[in-house]
């Protein structure tokens, strides 16, 4: 299914109400993860290539995979600001920053990276629902702005704006410098600077994605090629590694992102308005549910931006849609974002016994990314007792064991606390989910982000 925005007959309103409810509809799609369009899944193997940006440097593709919203006008300041729960108003030209939306109850709905490349002209670079959620309000406002979008390439196109790729690792830098042709500029976290690299105009987002310091490389798309010869070729000699798009997927684990919880807008009156602009082919509509944790309500699925670890970026002072609900969360937070490390020995055994089953076979793991779902949410538990939920998950050669960030209750958050995943989707409607047993898989709380990050230190 494409992440493309495409007209449709049924809204994702109609479709939740003929599957008799949200979690109806997520709970029956076939959809599995989301796709890396494009690259292939190894250049060399997934386990050097993980190492490359713990080690040397690491070439991360985000040319392909990533919806653009591209808002443009005077007003997109203060349009962007109404949305954004994080500070908006101070950002200016050759500047970035993380675009955090809320939904009316304070609940997590997406995040992005925004770029500000003029004084009227912004870039929304992330998932679909980022770009969805706006364009919606976009439509809506009576603000000086207009709008336009880039898909990704999920569904093959010639071409796109601009490419895009980073390179992040402790060689990073050095690389960076040996192959820009004017001297590297002073370039501070999530700020942009303007290079020339095989006689080609770039600009480098100083930025950071797997837990070390790198930069983001933007450019003319038909400038790209010249470009990554040259950083290749150049970047030999610093140990650079391509990432495919297994090794890709991983990184999150290690940098602590969550990448995309289910967006809370299944339920609320108040988005029902948002919900019949929505297709029901949308990323939205289409999306799945997978994972050990049952509840019939979906709102028990949800996140909130301060759970996932954004409470120390979100701005109270200015008007953001669900702003007195974060608020009011943020004065009764019970859960906090944690790394969950699985036990290897009872990883390795689930993966035999569903292969050569002992009796109900138990649900394969995949390495190095076990995700079946779009939304994975897995239960994790201490002594029968329920303490949060557990969402991607991928091994790391650098940790050497599966990690995946978890939202659990606060009390048990000492790093070491060991506590047990299940394993496992009960009763699966999916074609896609083999018949299986629920296992448990032990696991221990760790820090997040599981590596120090080096990103605004070096």
């Amino acid at each position: 299914m494409s992440d493309e925005f495409t007209e449709s007959s049924m809204s994702l309103e109609d479709a939740i109400r003929k599957a008799g409810g949200p979690i109806n509809l997520l709970r029956s799609s076939n959809m599995g993860p989301h796709p890396f369009p494009v690259i292939p899944p190894e250049f060399s193997n997934w386990r050097d290539e993980q190492r490359a940006w713990a080690e040397s440097v690491s070439l991360l593709e985000l040319s392909y995979h990533m919806t653009e919203l591209h808002l443009t006008g005077p007003d997109v300041i203060p349009f962007t600001s109404e949305l954004a729960a994080n500070r908006i108003d101070n950002l200016t030209p050759m500047r970035a920053k993380q675009l955090i939306l809320a939904a009316p109850d304070g609940r997590f709905i997406s995040d992005a990276i925004i770029f500000c490349e003029s004084e009227n002209f912004l870039r929304i670079v992330g998932p679909p629902t980022a770009s969805n959620w706006v364009q919606f309000n976009c439509q809506r406002s009576n603000y000086r702005i207009e709008w336009s979008r880039d898909e990704n390439m999920i569904i093959p196109r010639e071409r796109r704006d601009v490419f895009r790729f980073q390179l992040q690792g402790p060689n990073a830098l050095a690389l960076v410098k040996e192959v820009s042709e004017n001297a590297l500029p002073d370039i501070r976290f999530f700020q942009i600077g303007e290079l020339r690299i095989a006689g080609k105009n770039i600009r480098a987002l100083r930025h950071g994605m797997a837990g070390k310091p790198g930069f983001e490389l933007i450019g003319s798309w038909e400038d790209q090629h010249a470009v990554r010869e040259l950083v290749e070729r150049i970047g030999e000699k610093h140990g650079l590694r391509k990432a495919g798009s297994i090794a890709f997927g991983t990184v999150s684990q290690e940098s602590g992102w969550m990448p995309r919880p289910l967006p809370a807008i299944y339920d609320s009156s108040e988005l029902k308005d948002f919900r019949k602009w929505l297709p029901a082919n949308s990323f939205e509509g289409a999306a799945s549910l997978g994972g050990s944790f049952v509840s019939k309500k979906i709102s028990d699925y949800y996140v909130d931006p301060i759970e996932v670890g954004y409470g120390n970026l979100i701005h109270y002072e200015h008007e953001f849609v669900g702003r007195e609900a974060l608020r009011e969360l943020h004065d009764n937070q019970r859960r906090t974002k944690v790394t969950l490390v699985w036990n290897n020995e009872d990883v390795f055994t689930a993966i035999r016994e569903a292969l050569v089953p002992i009796g109900q076979r138990a649900k394969f793991i995949d390495l190095p990314v076990p995700v079946y779902a779009s939304f994975p949410v897995d239960s994790v538990e201490i002594e029968g007792k329920h303490i949060g939920i557990s969402q991607r998950m991928s091994f790391s050669s650098n940790a050497g064991a599966i990690l995946s960030q978890a939202i659990v209750d606060m009390e048990y958050t000492q790093p070491g606390t060991e506590a047990v995943l299940l394993w496992g989707e009960p009763n699966s409607r999916r074609r896609t989910v083999e018949a299986h047993e629920v296992r448990e898989i032990r696991v221990s709380i760790a820090p997040v982000p599981y590596y120090k990050k080096l990103i605004r230190d070096e």
